[in-house]
């Protein structure tokens, strides 16, 4: 998913990130991690959360699955600087928020918003199970109009 588009864009970021950022590769904290995005279909690390982000893109994320109506699991990178770090080393991505559908990072805002704008994050989402209410609201729509 995208990961053409991560892998061309994660160079440009990671070389001043890599030299800021200490090593986070602390295996129980891989582990919580783990654990965490395969424990629930959908996962998002933000800053805040969901009634309250704390960052104009993590707010952007929330806002892509309430229009879904996606049910998910959130986690708050800033009331635990080791998971905020170390969820950055876990998905080799630098930035948060994060999206990790069905144990897999899919991507952070922009790819979110992306897949939102195409229509792939509905298909992602049919993919585990979830039918967003966006697909279900045209398809009332198309039933009203017979």
């Amino acid at each position: 998913m995208n990961s053409l588009l991560r892998r061309s864009l994660y160079p440009i970021c990671n070389n001043t990130f890599k030299l800021s950022c200490r090593s986070f590769a602390d295996v129980p904290v891989k582990e919580k991690i783990d654990t965490i995005v395969k424990n629930s279909k959908v996962v998002v690390f933000m800053k805040g959360v969901p009634d309250a982000p704390r960052c104009g893109f993590s707010n952007a994320v929330v806002q892509i699955m309430r229009m879904h109506a996606v049910p998910y699991e959130s986690h708050d990178v800033l009331s635990d600087e080791i998971i905020r770090q170390g969820i950055k080393e876990y998905s080799n991505w630098p930035t948060i928020p994060q999206v990790f559908i069905n144990g897999e990072f899919v991507g952070g805002c922009d790819i979110m918003l992306q897949m939102h704008q195409s229509g792939e994050l509905v298909d992602e989402l049919k993919k585990v199970g979830i039918n967003s209410a966006l697909l279900t609201a045209a398809e009332e729509k198309k039933e009203e109009k017979k």
